[in-house]
């Protein structure tokens, strides 16, 4: 079996919203592969079906070679997921909601024992096991919401935003659990709009906006989509939007968009070409106060690639 997770040509609509228009992308055992777009991209939309939480109006996923549908348990089982909203239960203690949900999943009681005390080491909860779960920090009710979905041995591991509303103390321990993951030989889906997360923990990384994948890669390929250009960004007063569209205009410019103060400029050439820049940008009245230069980064490639920030 060369891949855990195979999806092709995953499209999903709600009324007239496209929601998923066309996604593509295959797993490997020990991968971790990241969904990188903005809130709204069609990300959780992608892993609902993933998991067999929602019907693809067309398309195919197949998981371990099982096709997966609403009502295929063999294929369900191979899977965790870890939603982006909370499923823990407050009354119950850390031990008590890995036990609760390991029962659920049809371990034994001697399994579910055992395995709660290897995943509360594996998320870092094991001095605050017995504990209430309303009574934990935001990151750590996230790194709970993680275990649950380890505690039955999974294939793949869906993550979905597992990162948002918790301080950068708890995101990084979550980083660092999620990390430790891909070593024991597990195929880990992360969803994220934070660039650097995407980054940091994975092998491949597709881009996504309005539905689709608009770039796959590692991130060394998704940068060399640009990387012979050069990043510039001009700091202005005056008209940025003009600006950037005068700027836009100039031969060696392949892209130049308007962000906030600064027009965002990617060029071939910059030591040569910087003074048609600022003539560029002073033919409309603008006014350049600061100039850097710097090799692109992934959400550099995704504005490139889709004319839009990440954040937007």
């Amino acid at each position: 079996m060369d891949s855990v997770l195979h999806c092709n040509g995953l499209r999903k609509a709600f009324g007239d919203l496209q929601a998923v228009a066309d996604v593509s992308f295959e797993i490997a055992p020990g991968e971790t592969y990241g969904l990188l777009g903005p809130n709204g991209a069609g990300k959780t939309t992608s892993i609902s079906m993933i998991a067999g939480l929602l019907a693809p109006d067309a398309g195919e996923i197949t998981v371990l070679g099982t096709r997966m549908t609403p009502r295929a348990l063999t294929a369900k089982a191979a899977v965790g997921l870890v939603p982006q909203d909370l499923a823990i239960y407050p009354d119950l203690t850390g031990r008590e909601n890995l036990q609760f949900f390991g029962r659920l999943q049809g371990m034994s009681s001697r399994d579910v024992q055992t395995r709660t005390d290897e995943v509360l080491e594996v998320i870092g909860l094991s001095d605050r096991a017995d504990d209430r779960a309303g009574e934990f920090s935001g990151g750590m009710k996230r790194r709970l919401n993680i275990g649950i979905g380890l505690l039955h041995h999974p294939k793949l591991l869906i993550l979905d935003e597992p990162t948002v509303g918790v301080d950068p103390q708890s995101r990084n321990a979550i980083l660092e659990s999620v990390e430790s993951l891909a070593t024991e030989g597990l195929a880990v889906l992360y969803t994220t709009h934070y660039m650097e997360e995407a980054e940091r923990l994975c092998d491949r990384i597709a881009i996504v906006d309005q539905g689709q994948v608009v770039a796959e890669g590692t991130r060394r390929e998704l940068i060399d989509l640009i990387a012979e250009q050069d990043l510039v960004r001009l700091k202005v007063t005056g008209d940025v939007h003009a600006a950037a569209a005068a700027c836009a205009d100039l031969p060696a410019v392949s892209s130049a968009d308007a962000e906030e103060d600064e027009v965002v400029c990617l060029l071939d050439g910059a030591a040569g070409n910087l003074p048609a820049l600022l003539g560029a940008a002073g033919s409309v009245g603008a006014t350049v106060v600061g100039v850097t230069v710097r090799e692109p980064d992934l959400e550099d490639v995704f504005l490139h690639l889709t004319g839009r920030a990440l954040r937007d």
